[in-house]
């Protein structure tokens, strides 16, 4: 375990709090320590009130925070005097302890403080750390974890057992830390949880946890159960593209909204997926209860979404019984799925919620292979899990969520989408929530927007093979395909009917209709299987209603591709994909349209540019959002019972009307 610390930059914090900041960050910074916005840290502060009077103030991460970013706005002032009283009470609710806790911020605006502010209140020390360290947890969950723990710690550090977090693992903290700690005690180990260290500065706190953690991966290498065997070489996975859409499917339909799914296929996790013992080892639950919340109990193995939705009920008949308070069940889908030939896929309503869950059990497949080889794997019983998976704040969550995004867990794919109409659709579709392929020959498609919910992918439609490629990927990221919208083209200058090439007419052919004609053919399996069921979107142009002199190619490749798009909808209705035209007309923020460009046409109408922009009967500008906007809203609901309409988007064209 490396200590991070560097005192150079830990003197450009000056103040306590923002000391807490900054080896909060280093914690954060270490995914074997905090996964997530798991762990939490605190710091005490002495401070004066609006009336003068000095007043005991606990700084403790809030809620939505992850500690790898965290900053002083992310930690919650609480009243420490307050804290310690609710920690003397013989019974509190977690949501009273919540209101207890909000109620008593010193920063109305400040987010909710974490559910242990009251454990780390009743430690008697300015800096509390806490984390869910893989090397700790490893340990915690073997036969016998206990009696390691002592072995490893000796009266270094107090032992908690477990208790799920909130008032009564608070409470239980109080009482056994004030009967048990020493003058030699610098953590906590919280049985199944976690570790904490504290200390009297931020540096104390930050190195007791990485020397405790330390120790514990010392014992683990010691014990032949911290480095696991190298991963062998196995067989290149499939891509088995329509396999996953369709399993996709299966598990949008139990979730009853669309999710999505992303594939895992490195050595490590082909190698875990291999297991001979994998059902035993996957199916006792989670490493720290902490992650049911994200993960479920257990994965699912296989493809039978099916038998794991019975299994899950089975699984909350059995416990809802016996709820501390009446609870709902949760959707009984997977979000990890084990498969010899598919590999690991993770399960989420977001990208990002599938990426974490991606992250944490990667970490869970190591901790599993360690605490085997260090003495069996054992995690909680399903009770305990079942209690923190139906715990009641994260039922009060639930309850209190607010609506999703209207494309959220859904998947777009956009040609020409580094610039113009197709980056203008991306914004807009990803703004509604969708997870968004961007297509282009562009290379700066690739980096268009760092985020989870964006693949940008060099490609040529009209090069087979690379659209097939930009598929799989597509598929692997994802899961799936929902939405489809052609933009890519190319508008070759003015030439008249008989000076036009072979090269060109075939040119605009290939990329405006050939290449549409491809995708839509590639994607119709996927968008067959989409959980609310496939949407395309061509944009088209003003030129298939009414061509212009000098576009004869672009006119009549556009004219065919709409046709492309009324035959599809009549052969795609029964899928219940619906297919519908956007033709738009003088949409001057593109690439096409260069100042040099707008001043020769506007020269040639005898206008001013601002004028030539506005020459419709609204005498309004169309932009690239104008029509990306009308386009999102073509996949949307307001559509939901409309295909093959062909609207135009040019502020009124009298030769169109």
């Amino acid at each position: 375990m490396k200590n991070l610390w560097n005192d150079q930059e830990a003197a450009k914090y000056t103040t306590d709090l923002e000391q807490r900041v900054y080896s909060s960050r280093l914690l954060g910074a270490d995914p074997s320590l905090v996964l997530h916005g798991g762990g939490n840290t605190s710091v005490k502060a002495r401070e004066t009130d609006i009336f003068g009077e000095p007043v005991d103030i606990l700084y403790v991460k809030g809620s939505g925070w992850d500690l790898a970013s965290i900053e002083v706005p992310g930690f919650t002032p609480i009243r420490m005097d307050h804290l310690v009283k609710l920690a003397g009470l013989e019974a509190l609710s977690d949501l009273q302890m919540v209101n207890e806790m909000k109620t008593h911020q010193t920063i109305a605006s400040a987010p909710s403080g974490s559910v242990e502010a009251i454990l780390h209140a009743a430690l008697p020390y300015r800096y509390v750390d806490h984390t869910h360290a893989d090397a700790v947890v490893t340990i915690t969950n073997t036969e016998g974890g206990e009696g390691r723990i002592r072995d490893i710690y000796g009266d270094g550090v107090v032992i908690i057992p477990y208790i799920m977090p909130g008032f009564d693992l608070a409470r239980l903290v109080a009482e056994r830390f004030a009967a048990e700690a020493t003058e030699r005690t610098q953590g906590m180990v919280l049985m199944n949880h976690g570790i904490f260290s504290f200390g009297e500065t931020a540096r104390e706190a930050y190195d007791r946890m990485i020397s405790l953690v330390d120790k514990a991966e010392r014992y683990l290498a010691a014990q032949n159960a911290w480095e696991l065997p190298k991963a062998a070489d196995k067989r290149a996975p499939s891509t088995a593209m329509i396999e996953i859409a369709e399993l996709r499917h299966q598990v949008s339909a139990v979730a009853e909204r669309p999710m999505l799914l992303r594939r895992h296929t490195g050595k490590a996790v082909m190698q875990f997926c291999d297991h001979p013992e994998l059902a035993r080892l996957s199916q006792q639950g989670p490493a720290t209860p902490d992650h049911v919340i994200r993960t479920k109990r257990v994965p699912m193995l296989g493809r039978d979404v099916a038998a794991y939705e019975e299994a899950y009920r089975n699984y909350f008949e059995e416990h809802a019984a016996h709820a501390r308070t009446p609870v709902k069940m949760l959707d009984p889908a997977p979000r990890v799925i084990l498969d010899p030939d598919l590999g690991m896929i993770t399960v989420g309503k977001t990208a990002k919620e599938a990426s974490i869950n991606a992250d944490i059990y990667a970490h869970t497949m190591q901790i599993i292979q360690r605490a085997e080889r260090l003495g069996g794997w054992k995690a909680l019983p399903a009770r305990d899990i079942f209690d923190m998976e139906y715990w009641e704040l994260e039922q009060a969550k639930l309850r209190h969520g607010g609506s999703a995004p209207e494309f959220q867990g859904e998947v777009v794919l956009v040609t020409g989408a580094a610039s113009g109409i197709g980056r203008a659709c991306v914004d807009s579709l990803m703004t509604r929530g969708a997870a968004v392929v961007g297509l282009d020959i562009d290379p700066a498609i690739e980096s268009l927007y760092p985020r989870p919910d964006f693949l940008g992918l060099v490609a040529d439609v009209s090069d087979a093979v690379a659209l097939r490629s930009a598929l799989e990927q597509a598929v692997k990221r994802f899961g799936g395909l929902d939405m489809l919208v052609l933009n890519a083209g190319v508008f070759p200058g003015g030439t008249r009917i008989a000076e036009l090439s072979d090269r060109v007419w075939d040119q605009v052919m290939r990329i405006n209709l050939d290449a549409n004609l491809m995708l839509m053919r590639e994607c119709y399996p996927l968008l067959r299987v989409a959980p609310r069921y496939g949407r395309v979107v061509v944009i088209g142009s003003k030129n298939v209603p009414a061509p212009g002199p000098g576009a004869a190619a672009y006119s009549a490749s556009k004219a065919a591709l709409n046709q492309l798009a009324r035959v599809a909808a009549l052969e795609w209705g029964a899928d219940g994909i619906r297919i519908n035209s956007l033709h738009p007309d003088a949409v001057f923020d593109t690439g096409l349209w260069t100042e040099e460009v707008l001043q020769a046409r506007a020269k040639h109408y005898e206008m001013t540019v601002e004028a030539y922009k506005t020459k419709n009967l609204l005498k309004t500008a169309v932009s690239s959002r104008d029509v990306a906007e009308l386009a999102a809203a073509m996949c949307g609901s307001l559509f939901a019972k409309t295909t093959a309409s062909q609207i135009p988007v040019d502020g009124g064209n009298d030769r169109v009307i």
